[in-house]
């Protein structure tokens, strides 16, 4: 199968087994990058099939969501093409200023297809338009900025999923235990509680999450709210470019195929199945199960790279008994992360 003659339709109808034949068959490099803004789109429907007509020419993969509020893109662009994807994208008046966000690691396998999808909001977060005003947002500091404001004592809050925190944060964040952004909102409104004089900063890997995050806690009366200026991902770019210290430890979750790209060399979690440490994180090979978990490799090479025992014997079942063995077992395919206790042996 060629890997230059991806079918230009707006849905794909490659199986994920061609779709990663023909991404190991390029023989180009690719760059991964990432953007946001938040923007008045009156059409999304069109801009979306405009959008992939224009990208899917170009070869480029990825993950973006378009909506009325704006639009936010994850992607994987074949560095040869990068120009015209930039010209292509920059080309709407809307989008003209928007800032890029380069992958700090990079081995150009970062999506296998391309997927842009209408959604109500580039980042669901369960608010009432009533609960911010997104053009009322924090402070935005670089990496230098935001270094001298973490000496002074700011308080500190990490705006990701628990399961994206616990590889990799800043040194003494707020880590909320949340699963999704919705949820994560509320709770750091009340871990913050009496510190709405007091500086505040916000981070996440790119910086989208942030900008509501800041709208919504001004609006909730704070009143030194502050956020790092392209997420993690800019920051690692600043450190090396300024030669500033790095007090972000471990890894930055990237969600991609990558899950995740080292900012410093410390190990800062740990295997969820023998406690080494550990900052690799996976997907159980039981496709009934698709936990998101942290596994190291004697772990992986012991279990399959599954979860759990029983995970691991619908992994080894023949075929055609893995499907009906996991719906009598009580599992439903969708996507799923961990809590430490669930992966233990």
């Amino acid at each position: 199968m060629d890997p230059n003659k991806r079918k230009h339709t707006l849905v794909n109808k490659y199986s994920r087994e061609d779709l990663e034949k023909m991404l190991h068959a390029e023989t180009f490099k690719r760059k991964t990058v990432s953007f946001y803004k938040y923007v008045l789109i009156d059409a999304p429907e069109t801009l979306r099939d405009t959008l992939f007509a224009l990208w899917a020419e170009l070869n480029c993969l990825g993950r973006i969501y378009v909506a009325q509020e704006g639009i936010n893109a994850q992607m994987s662009v074949p560095e040869h093409n990068w120009a015209r994807f930039e010209t292509s994208l920059r080309a709407f008046p809307e989008f003209a200023d928007v800032p890029f966000k380069i992958a700090v690691e990079d081995d150009g396998r970062s999506f296998i297809k391309l997927a842009i999808k209408v959604r109500s909001q580039i980042v669901a977060d369960g608010l009432d338009i009533s609960e911010y005003d997104v053009t009322n947002v924090g402070t935005h500091l670089s990496a230098k900025e935001w270094n001298q404001k973490m000496d002074e004592g700011a308080v500190v809050v990490d705006m990701r999923n628990y399961y994206e925190s616990e590889i990799g944060h800043f040194e003494g964040a707020i880590l909320p235990q949340a699963e999704t952004f919705r949820d994560e909102l509320p709770e750091v409104l009340d871990k913050l509680k009496g510190k709405e004089n007091e500086e505040i900063l916000l981070y996440c890997t790119g910086g989208v999450r942030c900008e509501k995050t800041s709208a919504y806690l001004k609006h909730h009366g704070f009143n030194k709210v502050n956020q790092l200026l392209g997420g993690i991902i800019d920051y690692a770019r600043q450190l090396d470019e300024e030669n500033l210290p790095n007090k972000f430890k471990g890894k930055n979750f990237v969600f991609d195929e990558r899950l995740g790209e080292k900012i410093s060399d410390e190990v800062v979690s740990t295997c969820h199945q023998c406690g080494e440490p550990c900052d690799t994180h996976t997907n159980c090979s039981n496709v009934w199960c698709n936990l998101l978990f942290i596994q190291c490799a004697k772990c992986a090479e012991k279990y399959n790279a599954c979860c759990t025992p029983t995970c691991q014997t619908i992994f080894l079942a023949p075929d055609a008994e893995k499907e009906a063995i996991s719906q009598q077992l009580g599992f439903e395919k969708g996507p799923r992360y961990y809590r430490k206790e669930s992966c233990r042996l």
